[in-house]
């Protein structure tokens, strides 16, 4: 039976988590979680939803605000892990906690690295036009996402994803992956091997902020698409309208003309500008209010057609 300590934090990582909870060869001692966060309107401290499942199985939860303190490396020590995994964690592992458990840490990754390297692959993917991305299971060492990779499976990004659905499906591959790579692995019949040093193949993909939703309609409605997709569901996208946030929650481009950020009627709705082509919002959502189809919002709102968003 293999002693696992397994760190992760968000949703994505919550099928690799129960995957090892299943596993018959595998002990999970305990799990390590960021501390539990202010959301929402009444900003209620909220657990993570690594955290909610491993209390649900009855595992021990550690919320350290750091690793890096005499007394949380203590801590992972006690649990004398033979393996850690880690999935979306959102802390840097030190050396000695990489050097902690025999077998290392294991990651897995929502990219085939080395594209991709950093906190927010699947956005960067969709907005970056890749047309495949996938699972990398890799042996963890000092650097950001460089270690060695034990496995990696692809899988295609579609002409309409979301950064919702292509999260959920890498979320599970993921899980599925982590579950056929770690036998072979601790068996010794799997070597990790190094990721290309090809700087043309290194990208980064970095940490999204809710101000990287504004929307640039200097830019392509290629672009703008890519953009409105991969930050579905969050942080979302967004302009500004007679001094009013206006979120633009779904759409497409089409071809067409218009001065960058200036609305037209199209249909029963509206098109706005771009740098190159039309973006036709099919939902949008003024802020305070409910999302509604861009008809609904123009029949309620027409002062909008002729004006110039951003």
């Amino acid at each position: 039976m293999t002693r696992v300590v397994f760190m992760g934090t968000p949703d994505f990582a919550v099928p690799a988590l129960r995957t090892l909870i299943q596993a018959p060869d595998f002990e999970v001692v305990g799990v390590v979680t960021q501390p539990d966060r202010p959301a929402g309107r009444g900003q209620d401290l909220r657990p993570s939803p690594v955290k909610l499942v491993a209390q649900a199985a009855g595992l021990p939860v550690f919320q350290p605000s750091t690793l890096r303190t005499p007394e949380a490396f203590a801590h992972l020590a006690a649990w004398q892990p033979d393996l850690i995994v880690v999935a979306a964690f959102g802390q840097i592992l030190r050396q000695n906690v990489l050097d902690l458990p025999p077998y290392g840490c294991i990651n897995v990754h929502a990219s085939l690295l080395p594209r991709w390297r950093g906190a927010a692959p699947i956005q960067a993917a969709i907005r970056a036009g890749d047309t495949e991305t996938g699972i990398t299971i890799m042996r963890m060492d000092a650097g950001l996402d460089t270690g060695p990779i034990l496995a990696q499976r692809a899988i295609p990004i579609g002409p309409r994803e979301t950064g919702q659905s292509l999260h959920d499906r890498l979320a599970a591959l993921g899980g599925e992956l982590l579950l056929e790579t770690l036998p072979p692995y601790l068996a010794g019949t799997l070597k990790p091997r190094p990721q290309p040093d090809d700087p043309a193949l290194i990208t980064y993909a970095g940490q999204i902020r809710k101000d990287d939703g504004a929307i640039d309609w200097q830019q392509s409605a290629v672009a703008i698409d890519r953009l409105v997709r991969a930050f579905t569901p969050w942080p979302g996208t967004f302009t500004h309208w007679n001094d009013q946030l206006l979120k633009i929650v779904a759409g497409h481009p089409a071809a067409g003309h218009a001065e960058p950020g200036r609305v037209i009627p199209r249909g029963e709705g509206f098109a706005i500008g771009t740098g190159d082509g039309l973006y036709i919002p099919e939902t949008v959502q003024l802020a305070g209010r409910k999302a509604v189809s861009a008809a609904d919002f123009l029949r309620g709102n027409s002062a909008i057609l002729g004006a110039r968003l951003g």
